[in-house]
C-alpha cells in the first residue's frame, strides 16, 4: 500500500531529504516536506506518516491528519502525545531513541568535569579579574557514580565514564534489567540505598507519572554534602525549589541542569543565579550534531521499510510507561 508522508521542520539537510525522497520512493509512497508545523497543518487530510518533532504543536498536527497511522517523533521524548485523547488507539508511535546518546553523553561528561573542577566558581575568579588557582577539586577517577535510566543515553555515559577509572557505576531502571556499561543494575526501588554514597548522580529518565519529584528534597537531603546532580532527562524529575535550596545552603556542591520543570526557564527564576548550578538551555540534545540528524533519518527509512512491509518497527512507544 502507498502511503502519504509529510515531513516537518528545517533540521535535515539536502542528503537527508534525498534519502528520505528515495526510501519513499522504493516504497511507492509520496512525501512532502513542511518548514514547521503551520505550514503543514492545511496539508494534512490524506497524510498517513509524519514524520516530526513533538512538542506544543504536535496535537495539532494529529489533530488535522485524520487518516493518521503512525507518527514518527525525531524527538526522544513524546510528551506532548501522551496525554489521554490526544493520540488515537489505532496510531502507532516511534521516536528517536538511539540518536541522542552520543552527544548528550559528551555533554554529561562536559558538565561533570566542570563541577568537579570547580569551573563556575574559576569562572567568576576571572570574571572579577582575580587570578586564584587554590581550590580542592574532585575527580571522576574512584568516585561512586549512580546512574538513573540506562537506555541510551545512560549506557553511552556510562561508556565514557570508563576512561576516568571511577569506583563504581551503578545503574537503576524500572526493573533492574541488565545493561551494558555498568557494575551493577538495580530496580528503581532501591534508589534510597545508593544516593547516599553517591558521589555523582545523573539523571537521564523521561517525564513520566513515574519520574515526577523522583529526586524529591528527602532525597536530595540523603545525598553527601560534596555530591554532584545532573539532570539531562525531563524536568519533572527533580524537586527544583529543593535542589536550588540545598546548594545555596551548601549541602550539595553542585548541579548541572539541562531541562526544567518551566521551560524556558522565566525571568526571574532564581535557577540562574544559584551557585554552583550550571544551566544549559536544554541544549544536550538537539540536533545539532551531524550523526544525530544522520540516524534519525536512518531509522526513519528503515522503519519505513518495515512499516509498509509490516515488519516489527524500531523504537516503538509503548503508551503505558511513556516511552
Amino acid at each position: 500500500m502507498a502511503y502519504e508522508i509529510a515531513v516537518v521542520g528545517t533540521a535535515f539537510d539536502a542528503s537527508h531529504i534525498e534519502k528520505i525522497r528515495a526510501a519513499a520512493l522504493a516504497q511507492n509512497c509520496t512525501v512532502s516536506f513542511y518548514p514547521d508545523a503551520d505550514a503543514a497543518i492545511p496539508h494534512l487530510g490524506s497524510t498517513q506518516i509524519l514524520f516530526a518533532p513533538t512538542n506544543s504543536q504536535s496535537p495539532e498536527l494529529v489533530k488535522n491528519a485524520p487518516g493518521l497511522k503512525w507518527f514518527a517523533s525525531y524527538f526522544a521524548g513524546v510528551d506532548p502525545l501522551m496525554v489521554p485523547g490526544i493520540l488515537p488507539e489505532n496510531v502507532l508511535l516511534t521516536n528517536g531513541s538511539g540518536a541522542y546518546g552520543i552527544t548528550i553523553a559528551e555533554h554529561m561528561i562536559m558538565v561533570s568535569l566542570m563541577l568537579m573542577r570547580r569551573m563556575p566558581e574559576y569562572q567568576q575568579f576571572v570574571e572579577n579579574r582575580e587570578f586564584r588557582s587554590d581550590l580542592m577539586i574532585g575527580s571522576l577517577y574512584d568516585a561512586n557514580v549512580v546512574i538513573c535510566g540506562t537506555g541510551d543515553i545512560g549506557s553511552q555515559f556510562a561508556k565514557r565514564l570508563r576512561a576516568f577509572c571511577p569506583s563504581r557505576i551503578i545503574g537503576l531502571n524500572r526493573t533492574g534489567k541488565i545493561a551494558e556499561g555498568f557494575d551493577e543494575v538495580l530496580p528503581m526501588s532501591r534508589l534510597d540505598e545508593v544516593l547516599p554514597q553517591a558521589d555523582l548522580v545523573a539523571m537521564t529518565l523521561p517525564g513520566t507519572p513515574f519520574t515526577d519529584n523522583l529526586i524529591s528534597a528527602d532525597r536530595i537531603a540523603s545525598m553527601k554534602k560534596t555530591a554532584f546532580l545532573i539532570n539531562v532527562g525531563r524536568g519533572n524529575c527533580i524537586d527544583q525549589d529543593a535542589l536550588i535550596h540545598a546548594l545555596n545552603s551548601g549541602d550539595l556542591a553542585g548541579a548541572a541542569l539541562d531541562v526544567f520543570r518551566t521551560e524556558p526557564i522565566p525571568e526571574n527564576d532564581p535557577a540562574w543565579n544559584t551557585p554552583n548550578l550550571l544551566v544549559t538551555p536544554h541544549c544536550s540534545g538537539k540536533m545539532t550534531m551531524q550523526y544525530t540528524r544522520d540516524t534519525l533519518v536512518d531509522s526513519f527509512c528503515e522503519n519505513l521499510n518495515r512499516f509498509c512491509s509490516g515488519q516489527p518497527m524500531f523504537h516503538v512507544v509503548n503508551p503505558a510507561l511513556g516511552y
